[in-house]
């Protein structure tokens, strides 16, 4: 029952605190779960982005799912994913009753602005973590490269391309070198 509230009131408390969604959730997951608890690994942690970030859904939910269910299987995944998601709802449920007055507030604004450069940095530095972490490859720097010139450019000269399409793009070569790489290995067996 420990580990239950203890994934419950962890989550919870990343929820409470984390502004900016899933992404700027980032680095306060991987602080929590591969720092101070110790309950994967970095290589699992960034793996499990992935996962989070490729299936539908928020990649938080996604997250405090895969995390829960991994440490106290079906019901602590349960618990995890309620947890992440009680703040959230309860803030913009009492937002939502004074939306109006709310946002005339000046003190709001510039509370808003200020979350804003700090979520800017909160997704910016995991970002950087799991750059630094990442098994380095020469297929991953390829595509961290490509993907990177590819942004930049398309920003540049404003042509929209959507970021699931990066996603699946990435996804497709990594299945792509998955499969050249077992038939390698399968002409090298039969040999």
């Amino acid at each position: 029952m420990k580990k239950y509230f203890s994934l419950f009131f962890t989550m919870l408390k990343i929820g409470l605190f984390t502004f900016g969604g899933g992404y700027a959730m980032i680095a306060l997951l991987e602080n929590e779960f591969v720092e101070k608890k110790k309950y994967m690994e970095k290589d699992e942690f960034l793996d499990m982005v992935a996962i989070a970030e490729s299936t539908p859904g928020p990649i938080a939910i996604n997250a405090a799912t895969y995390i829960g269910y991994k440490q106290a299987g079906v019901l602590g995944s349960a618990m995890a994913t309620i947890g992440v998601c009680i703040p959230s709802f309860i803030i913009i449920y009492i937002i939502s009753l004074f939306f109006d007055t709310f946002l005339s507030f000046k003190l709001v604004e510039y509370a808003f602005r200020g979350i804003q450069v700090c979520v800017v940095y909160l997704i910016f530095s995991a970002g950087l973590k799991m750059l630094v972490k990442m098994r380095k490859t020469a297929f991953s720097v390829t595509i961290v490269s490509a993907v990177a010139l590819c942004m930049l450019l398309f920003s540049l000269f404003a042509v929209k391309f959507s970021t699931i399409l990066y996603i699946i793009i990435c996804g497709l070569l990594g299945l792509f070198i998955y499969f050249i790489k077992q038939m390698k290995q399968k002409k090298e067996t039969t040999k």
